[in-house]
């Protein structure tokens, strides 16, 4: 890997970890908090592409599993991946990963198709992921789970909106879109 391309994993990683700062919303129904840290996984994805952005929101994650207080709240350590939010930040490399993958699919990125994904693929990733685990840990029947994750979709369909339209706008920026398609090439 070169020294460019570990710049960009290591600045999506402290993204993440900014976007933690902003304190999460947590409901009385569900120990799972609604945070923006989704957009982070978003924008990582669309920016830097398959490779790089799963491998960012890798090195995030092992920064919070290595006890950096991150995740929003200021949660951090080995803990937070053998509670209810596990699945869901195990989806967040996966994510990263398809949707990089997939946006490289297309010859020309329009606004639409970027939306397209995040709110396809993206959300239904994160949910594919953490809903199951939740119902896990929660020891509570998949169906319940569904149900109480059903007040995170207007935050996420917000949040993929904002994400495609900073993707958009930042792959327009010639520097940017070399990146991007430099790391298309590799993968």
């Amino acid at each position: 890997m070169k020294v460019k391309e570990m710049t960009y994993v290591a600045l999506f990683a402290a993204v993440m970890g900014a976007l933690g700062l902003v304190p999460p919303i947590m409901l009385s129904f569900t120990p799972v908090p609604i945070t923006l840290q989704t957009l982070g996984v978003l924008l990582a994805g669309g920016v830097l592409g398959a490779r790089l952005g799963g491998i960012s929101m890798a090195v995030f994650l092992l920064m919070v599993a290595a006890g950096a207080p991150l995740l929003s709240g200021g949660r951090g350590g080995i803990g937070v991946f053998f509670g209810p939010s596990a699945g869901y930040l195990i989806a967040y490399p996966i994510t990263a990963f398809f949707i990089g993958y997939l946006l490289s699919r297309f010859k020309t990125l329009k606004l639409k198709n970027i939306l397209f994904i995040n709110l396809t693929v993206g959300i239904f990733l994160i949910y594919l992921f953490g809903i199951p685990v939740q119902a896990y840990m929660m020891n509570i029947p998949l169906a319940d789970a569904i149900k109480l994750s059903l007040v995170y979709i207007p935050g996420d369909v917000l949040k993929a909106i904002l994400a495609s339209f900073l993707v958009y706008r930042l792959l327009k920026h010639p520097i940017i879109n070399k990146q991007f398609s430099k790391s298309l090439e590799t993968l």
